[in-house]
């Protein structure tokens, strides 16, 4: 056997143990694990190895399980570990392997050691339980740490300073932070290490705990200096809390203690000072730290950049880093790509964001999960609806923000069903939706008016506790408005905790939605009893409410009181109300008074407000000038062609109709088809018009016959004038009969029992036939018909609307 430093190993065929433990020591001094590796292959090789159980023989492999610690070979040293016959009595060897993973993980194998040496029969010492804790802590695993406590207790070690320090660090990073802060109070003694301990995890917890963390902080000076661990720890919270004057001066202590050396310290002070929305001071930073910087830096530029919304910047800081890479060590890290993937998403360059995808797939980051969820984001918010379900489907793990970022996507491209479907997939994989996914999926439940999954959302929050929140109320208000059940979004609002000024505007358009003008005036004064100051959304609501209620002098002196005592400047959405409040009771000279005093040119909205009216008023002179303003400045949809069509019929100018639907198809629009849905059961059944998809088609269309025989022996005659057609009258009324709104309507009464109201929501206006014949259908049925248009709710009860035929 010869060895010589750095010289290969030469060993001779048989050695003893003693020989063995020789070379072991040898490599304990050169630190070379290749060597001691060599000396373990030997020993496999040459000797009895599975039958020796001699003392001499267990304490050569915990000198080896020894060395393998020391060269951090932890996997290796526990593979020696488990062959050694007699285990160790002594703590030290299970102390230092429970150590090396409760920094490095896994964090459950600690956890296996330390109850492995209980059952062993060794006693853990005062250096045992700081290394269990620790993976405890890791692990979120308050209950191991209870009972461990307990152990610790038994053995009387629990007031030593580093037990208990480890302690309160665990109790606080599993959430029990009165438990943490009740240890801290008992400690005999405490360290620097013990305050930052408690900072540490009361910061970690967020800015529900600020003002905890800071009392803590001010407490430590008078015993302890805080250090740069004790600014790494505060920093983040101070930047959760948006305390730009605190984080200054952080950063001002920093700089007088040489803190601002630590690249870590430094990285910190700079994300605060992108959330606290203090860019230049961010960019100073960044500036100054020259070679200094790491990845995080890199990635916090970005991410602050994104933060304030200067998107290309943050594209440039990314394509200095592609400059970088191949002359400095910068390593690109799923945290970086995801803040540039978010700044392409709000950018919408898709082009950069399927690049910035393709990175990640060469460089194998894309089954990071939080990269995963951003790339799926930046697809959905892009528009790319059916790349982000591709992606999603591919993706190997999901979690709540990944269906979260589905539902979102599905909402914005307009497909409410879809969001629920993935919302329903969401709860039968067993994820429960966070805050943010429950203020996503309402408003499609709203969109749909489906109430009774709105409903079960409403219990669900009720369960998580998320109704404490306001977000998650104002948007379960505008759900049961939206769903007509005007009530209950009432009894949602008076039970809030603490309504906001978008509660208040909610319930205020809910009462307008409704034609509860008078109710919406009431609440508004509620409003202003309280001391709110209500804002420019507010009046658009109130004078929305007035419009749709006929509130024609109060919505004049609202609109006057808000300029001359509230001092909000009108937008165009105020003067849009003004002129639907104004043409919707005829005064069209006032109509006319109003636009040609406005601040700006008035757009394709406040005229459609005119010619929606005329249309009403078959006011044909002053539709046509209207109509060609609205044709110069160019018709959002199709919808004014519609109405200029429906007035020539109405009035049997057929020749005229069918040059104003000639230039429709002439311009490329086209008439959008009506539909009308209905929830039953919680199931979503949609019909156009005329529709004989539906599987109980001949059932819906026998009702309705039979509805027609009923509702004319009660003075029903068809509207003819809302057929935009040139045919004859018999055709006619079998046109109008199976508008989607009656098709709708006749599922409801065949499938619903007697005593239930039925809620139809139409895409469209509901056309004047319809809404005749609808009166004459609650009469008949004796039930509750609410249909929700795009206009607005129709309550008809008793033969009667409450929109008294102003809509």
């Amino acid at each position: 056997m010869r060895y010589g430093a750095g010289s290969p190993l030469r060993f001779q065929k048989n050695l003893s143990l003693h020989d063995y433990c020789t070379l072991l020591e040898a490599c304990f001094r050169s630190k070379f694990v290749s060597h001691g590796k060599l000396v373990h292959q030997h020993l496999l090789k040459h000797s009895n190895f599975k039958s020796n159980h001699s003392i001499d023989f267990s304490m050569l492999l915990a000198k080896l399980a020894h060395f393998y610690i020391v060269c951090d070979e932890v996997v290796n040293a526990c593979k020696v570990f488990d062959e050694i016959p007699k285990k160790p009595k002594s703590a030290k060897l299970w102390n230092m392997l429970i150590r090396a993973y409760s920094w490095r993980g896994p964090y459950t194998k600690a956890l296996d050691l330390y109850y492995e040496m209980l059952d062993f029969g060794v006693t853990p010492t005062k250096f045992t339980f700081p290394f269990v804790l620790k993976a405890c802590s890791a692990l979120q695993a308050r209950e191991k740490g209870q009972e461990i406590h307990a152990h610790a207790k038994i053995l009387g070690l629990d007031s030593d300073v580093y037990v208990s320090t480890a302690l309160v660090d665990m109790y606080a990073k599993c959430g029990c932070l009165v438990k943490a802060e009740e240890l801290f109070q008992n400690m005999a003694n405490r360290d620097v290490v013990a305050w930052n301990c408690l900072i540490a995890g009361f910061s970690l917890h967020g800015a529900a705990y600020y003002d905890q963390t800071m009392k803590f902080l001010v407490e430590m000076q008078r015993s302890v200096s805080p250090t740069s661990s004790t600014m790494v720890s505060l920093i983040p919270i101070v930047a959760q809390a948006n305390d730009l004057r605190v984080g200054k001066a952080v950063h001002a202590f920093c700089l007088r203690r040489g803190y601002n050396n630590d690249v870590v310290v430094e990285t910190g002070v700079l994300d605060m000072y992108g959330k606290c929305r203090c860019i230049t001071s961010a960019k100073r930073i960044f500036d100054m730290m020259g070679v200094a910087k790491n990845e995080v830096t890199w990635s916090a530029m970005i991410g602050a950049y994104v933060t304030n919304e200067f998107l290309t910047e943050a594209l440039k800081v990314f394509h200095e880093i592609m400059m970088l890479k191949d002359g400095a060590v910068i390593a690109i890290t799923e945290v970086t790509l995801a803040a540039v993937v978010r700044a392409c998403a709000k950018l919408t360059d898709l082009r950069t964001g399927r690049c910035l995808h393709c990175y990640a797939i060469k460089s194998g980051l894309n089954s990071d999960l939080m990269l995963g969820n951003t790339l799926l984001s930046m697809y959905a918010k892009c528009g790319i609806i059916k790349d982000a379900v591709r992606f999603f489907n591919e993706m190997d793990m999901k979690d709540t923000v990944s269906f979260g970022a589905m539902i979102s996507g599905f909402m914005q491209n307009g497909n409410a069903e879809e969001a629920l479907q993935i919302f329903r997939k969401m709860l039968l994989s067993g994820i429960g939706p966070d805050l943010a996914t429950m203020v996503s999926v309402l408003p499609a439940c709203s969109h749909l008016a489906a109430f009774q999954r709105g409903r079960c959302c409403h219990c669900y929050a009720i369960v998580r506790g998320f109704t404490a929140e306001t977000s998650v109320c104002n948007a379960l208000i505008d759900m049961y408005a939206k769903c007509g059940r005007i009530t209950s979004a009432r009894d949602v609002f008076d039970r809030m905790d603490e309504q906001d000024i978008v509660s208040w505007n909610t319930m205020i358009i809910a009462y307008g939605i409704h034609g509860l003008g008078m109710d919406a005036l009431n609440l508004f004064n509620n409003m202003l009893t309280q001391g709110l100051e209500p804002d420019d959304v507010t009046f658009i609501s109130l004078l929305y409410a007035c419009s749709h209620s006929g509130l024609v002098a109060e919505g004049k002196h609202w609109f006057t009181i808000m300029t001359q005592y509230f001092e909000i400047t009108p937008r165009i959405e105020h003067y849009i109300c003004m002129t639907d409040l104004l043409s919707r009771a005829g005064l069209f000279e006032e109509v006319w008074h109003l636009i040609e005093n406005m601040p700006f040119e008035p757009d394709v909205r406040v005229w459609s407000a005119v010619f929606a009216a005329c249309n009403v008023y078959k006011n044909i002179e002053l539709g046509e000038k209207v109509s060609k303003k609205i044709q110069r400045l160019g018709p959002e949809s199709t919808g004014n062609f519609v109405l200029l069509s429906n007035m020539y019929s109405a009035v049997g100018r057929w020749d005229d109709a069918a040059e104003v639907r000639i230039a429709q198809r002439g311009l490329g629009f086209k008439k959008i088809p009506g539909c009308s849905w209905i929830e039953i059961g919680g199931v979503v059944h949609a019909f156009v018009g005329g529709d004989r998809s539906h599987p109980q088609s001949a059932q819906i269309n026998q009702k309705l016959e039979e509805l027609l025989v009923e509702i004319k022996k009660l003075g029903y005659c068809s509207e003819s004038s809302f057929v935009l057609q040139d045919v004859e009258e018999e055709e006619k009324e079998g046109i109008l009969l199976y508008h989607s709104e009656k098709l709708a309507i006749a599922f409801g009464i065949l499938s619903l029992s007697h005593n239930k109201p039925i809620l139809v929501t139409k895409n469209l206006r509901v056309c004047g036939d319809c809404h005749i014949a609808i009166k004459f259908f609650s009469l008949i049925s004796k039930r509750e018909i609410t249909v929700r248009d795009a206009s607005r709710f129709h309550h008809f009860k008793d033969g009667i609307c409450n929109c008294r035929d102003f809509w």
